[in-house]
């Protein structure tokens, strides 16, 4: 059976999609960008900016889900300029402890919205 997550500490769908939608124990994450929940306005001064808002909708959406950052399993991040590789790996410090998910980074032409970041992910409840 599919429960879908939603919550309003993160940024409502602009699509058609859900925040999150668990199954069992694993609940798979819908890509963020760095929209602020409140106003669905970018917080995009800055990719470090933006970074920090999309880690912060992701976290959101682990806990209507029941979780937080650390049950991640497997994280995407999607990227415009690769040259921000570093700045993700120091920012993604902040929010996560070791042993760190499985995760995958690639650079892609454009993201919704025109940011420079989204992530989505996988995360598990049942370990």
């Amino acid at each position: 059976m599919k429960e879908i997550i939603s919550t309003d500490k993160a940024p409502a769908a602009i699509g058609t999609y859900s925040q999150a939608v668990k199954v069992g124990t694993t609940v798979y994450l819908s890509g963020q960008i760095a929209l602020v929940p409140e106003t669905m306005e970018l917080n995009d001064a800055t990719i470090e900016d933006q970074i920090h808002q999309v880690f912060k909708n992701l976290s959101a959406v682990c806990e209507a889900a029941g979780g937080s950052l650390q049950d991640i399993a497997k994280l995407n991040i999607f990227l415009t300029d690769l040259g921000n590789f570093a700045t993700v790996n120091e920012i993604m410090a902040q929010y996560f402890e070791q042993p760190y998910p499985a995760r995958a980074a690639i650079g892609v032409k454009e993201l919704p919205k025109g940011v420079g970041v989204e992530m989505d992910g996988v995360l598990e409840l049942g370990y």
